[in-house]
């Protein structure tokens, strides 16, 4: 991983470099609270990055901590690297006052305990911390928005600093915060304008770290990228999307805005590895619940048509369950790390892969399949059959194609089960998608289907996978059927099965 440290930074190994102040004491004081006096002197070695304290060094009385000094803005980064484009680590080095008290090495764990409502509480910072001046001592640092003045104690805890003989007078200690002290959400807000939304999130496929940056953000897109490698481990390359998804291959450009060039990853998702170029495929974080949802929807024995199958994720997991898959992608690449997956995860005996468009699957294989699963000898076959259709910005358009798709009459009552994703910008995306989808099939899906909303993708779009049955009188040239108000009756009995009642959402009729 490539990160540039500045050569005087401070190492989270290194002691917190505490800088000095003091004044005089003031005989209206009735407390006497420690804080370090007379300026340290520093020495910088000839190693970078380390620092070594004078020894001279006393303590005197503390001033109080002014109460408008908050805790989010207290470890804010400086003010003055708003608008930063290119990152500067150095730049981020910031003096804040914190409150400490001092204690004995040996009582420490039992105070913190007792003192946690008083204690700091920022993930990254040390709370406790060796006193320079005496081995057997410890500071340990305080909440500064709650802990001013010893009088900012509670009852209960001035209690337990008696019983253990602890002077509760409050001292501070000026601490020199870093780079490596913000997070990255802290660091971007600081930079970024003002009020503008800051980036802090994104997909991670293996090593990369895959962003989908806003206009306000693209000034900035390579100081965001290279604080998202910093700010991750693991993380050695930050990428940005900058065209939508191509619909034919489901592959996108990319801008790599900081770390490596290398788009070779390895994922891990529900226990399985996939293994692809991430420049030339579609793969989804996002998607993992989803595609372990539908795995869980089949039982061994049962066969999978997965018309968009990308590089694997509904394939691999259904083979593992000892279900029959045919497999699909018209994408080469796709294809060609299908194949590699099937292998690398040791189903690809129970995988048949195909690097066809989705029309022609349909209409060769898994025609062909059905055929033979739901011809004459047939009928003592009792596992099910899912197409899995998951292209969301043109599935449905493919829906056309189960119309009259068999020949001959069904002599198997376990017609195939269709899972078609789709996106709706639509008030009523539920709604949409059935109306869309039935409108495709020629057919009212509204009281034979169910939808289940996968996630959000942007403000008022949603991802949706529609569930249903062919009918016979869809799926069969010679087969007539009223379709009005009907709901085939092995979809009637399958929606009694747990797995299928655990994915279903109803749709409430609209008025």
């Amino acid at each position: 991983m490539r990160i540039l440290r500045s050569s005087f930074g401070f190492s989270r190994r290194l002691k917190r470099l505490l800088k000095v102040e003091s004044r005089r004491p003031v005989e209206s004081e009735s407390l006497t609270s420690l804080a370090w006096t007379p300026p340290i002197q520093i020495f910088v070695s000839k190693e970078p990055g380390i620092f070594v304290l004078d020894q001279r060094r006393r303590f005197s009385i503390m001033p109080e901590i002014e109460t408008n000094q908050r805790d989010s803005d207290l470890f804010s980064p400086p003010s003055d690297v708003r608008g930063m484009t290119k990152l500067d680590r150095t730049a981020f080095k910031k003096t804040v006052t914190i409150p400490v008290l001092r204690v004995r090495k040996e009582i420490v764990n039992q105070l913190m305990r007792s003192l946690k409502r008083a204690v700091l509480q920022r993930p990254g910072t040390k709370r406790v911390i060796e006193d320079p001046e005496d081995e057997e001592i410890r500071l340990i640092m305080l909440d500064p928005s709650k802990m001013l003045t010893e009088n900012s104690f509670e009852k209960a805890e001035l209690s337990i600093l008696e019983k253990f003989n602890v002077n509760p007078q409050i001292s501070k200690y000026n601490l020199e915060l870093t780079y490596e002290d913000f997070k990255s959400e802290e660091i971007l807000r600081a930079v970024l304008p003002e009020g503008k939304d800051v980036t802090s999130a994104f997909s991670r496929v293996g090593h990369i770290a895959h962003l989908n940056l806003r206009d306000h953000q693209l000034p900035f897109k390579h100081l965001i990228g290279q604080v998202m490698i910093d700010k991750n481990p693991g993380i050695t390359s930050a990428v940005n999307k900058v065209n939508n998804i191509d619909n034919t291959y489901r592959n996108f450009q990319m801008e790599v805005l900081s770390g490596e060039e290398n788009m070779m990853t390895k994922v891990r998702e529900n226990n399985y590895t996939y293994e692809f170029d991430f420049s030339k495929v579609y793969w989804n974080p996002r998607l993992s619940t989803e595609h372990n949802r539908i795995t869980e929807l089949l039982k061994p024995g049962d066969i999978l048509f997965d018309v968009f199958a990308g590089v694997g994720p509904f394939a691999i997991p259904v083979a593992k369950k000892n279900c029959t898959v045919f497999a699909n992608d018209l994408n080469p690449e796709s294809h060609k790390w299908l194949l590699h997956n099937c292998k690398l995860n040791k189903v690809d005996q129970k995988v048949k892969v195909f690097n066809l468009d989705g029309k022609d699957f349909l209409q060769g294989p898994v025609r062909e399949e059905l055929m033979q699963q739901l011809g004459p000898h047939s009928q003592e076959r009792k596992h099910s059959m899912h197409i899995v259709m998951n292209l969301p910005a043109k599935a449905i358009e493919f829906l056309s194609v189960f119309s009259s798709l068999l020949d001959g009459q069904p002599c198997n009552e376990f017609l195939p089960i269709v899972h078609c994703y789709s996106f709706s910008k639509d008030a009523n995306p539920a709604k949409d998608v059935q109306q869309r989808a039935g409108a495709a099939l020629g057919i009212s899906l509204e009281s034979c289907s169910s939808v289940h909303i996968v996630r959000n993708v942007a403000p008022n779009k949603e991802m949706l996978c529609i569930t249903f049955q062919i009918p016979a009188a869809i799926l069969y040239k010679d087969h007539t059927l009223n379709l009005e108000n009907h709901e085939h009756p092995p979809l009637k009995r399958q929606r009694t099965e747990k797995a299928f009642s655990e994915e279903k959402t109803q749709i409430a009729s609209t008025d």
